[in-house]
């Protein structure tokens, strides 16, 4: 078992690595200047130059590359109230410092910005993978204990709609009737109050949510209609187990090793990926910030942002391999 876990995290960390060197090298020829960008489009090309070389894009691409490697993860004085000029755009805790840059469009730290960004994200990406699981695993679970019923057709009708409607129009439609029509919830943004970000982030999660159990939906129920039929699940009715025992102890736990495995890339893909959703509701997020960045060829802001998403996607991955054991017992003898 300790082998395969630092087999998984050798394995992890190259994933990472290959992730965030590619981010560089795309964000490095991208056909935009981000040093016209920010001296704008009437400045001179003396100015030009004089805003590359601060930033030190005049510099091979191989000594920028090798430079934020250097400063990515480094050793430093403890980061405290006082701290050093050298070490103004680290994080970190203790002598371990993170230093992604400084944004060029912000002027603020990269680490900064994705300590405000990132819990708002991981916050509506929870909610939303929640409420995803609770809808979905119940319905699919039901549709499959009651198949052929009305249920059953009903509930795949309805998933295929919220398949094929796209976010955005979910997002849209929601805000028109809670917050536009009834008043109830808030029309977009985060509020400033833990109060006001609760009630915030109910449309945006129930717009990922909704998507999200439409998929769990079908997955589980194309699961349980296969494993209620299986031996294992005859004998133990044959044994006088109870309907309710039969499909949530038998099936029903088999059911979630595969669903396992979509959730944890789901929930990174959240995190990165949610952009439509946090555009439409105006959500401060990661998302948001990524997009951003993208649009200003901020270098800085664009690895910072997919570093993070990388690091969660793989720590997803790398739990799920840990999960299986626990869901399937014959994992463990392998």
């Amino acid at each position: 078992m300790m082998r395969r876990l630092a087999r998984r995290l050798a394995w992890s960390a190259f994933v990472v690595w290959a992730t965030v060197t590619l981010a560089f090298v795309v964000s490095n020829v991208l056909p935009q200047d981000p040093a016209r960008m920010i001296a704008g489009a009437q400045a001179r090309p003396k100015d030009v130059e004089r805003v590359r070389a601060q930033l030190g894009l005049d510099r091979p691409l191989y000594v920028q590359y090798t430079t934020f490697l250097r400063r990515l993860v480094h050793v430093g004085p403890a980061l405290g109230a006082s701290r050093p000029e050298a070490h103004a755009t680290c994080g970190g805790a203790g002598p371990l410092h993170v230093d992604l840059g400084t944004s060029y469009q912000k002027r603020k730290a990269v680490v900064a910005l994705i300590s405000d960004a990132l819990p708002r994200t991981l916050f509506l990406a929870a909610t939303a993978t929640l409420l995803q699981l609770v809808l979905g695993v119940a319905s699919g679970t039901i549709a499959a204990a009651k198949r052929g019923t009305v249920w059953d057709r009903g509930t795949v009708a309805v998933t295929l709609l919220g398949i094929s409607v796209p976010t955005y129009m979910i997002g849209i439609l929601l805000q028109w009737v809670f917050a536009d029509r009834l008043r109830l919830l808030p029309l977009d943004g985060y509020g400033r109050t833990p109060l006001e970000h609760v009630t915030s982030v109910i449309l945006p999660a129930t717009t990922l949510g909704i998507f999200g159990a439409a998929w769990y939906t079908r997955l589980v129920r194309d699961e349980m209609i296969e494993l209620l039929h299986q031996d294992h699940v005859r004998t133990a009715r044959a044994k006088g187990a109870g309907r309710l025992a039969v499909v949530v102890r038998h099936a029903l736990r088999n059911a979630l090793v595969p669903l396992v495995t979509v959730v944890a890339l789901d929930f990174g893909g959240l995190l990165g990926g949610a952009i439509v959703t946090e555009s439409v509701f105006r959500w401060p997020g990661l998302g948001s910030l990524g997009v951003g960045a993208v649009l200003d060829r901020d270098g800085p802001v664009i690895l910072g942002s997919v570093l993070v998403t990388a690091i969660v996607v793989v720590v997803m991955s790398l739990a799920v391999d840990l999960a299986y054991p626990l869901l399937d017992p014959r994992v463990r003898a392998r």
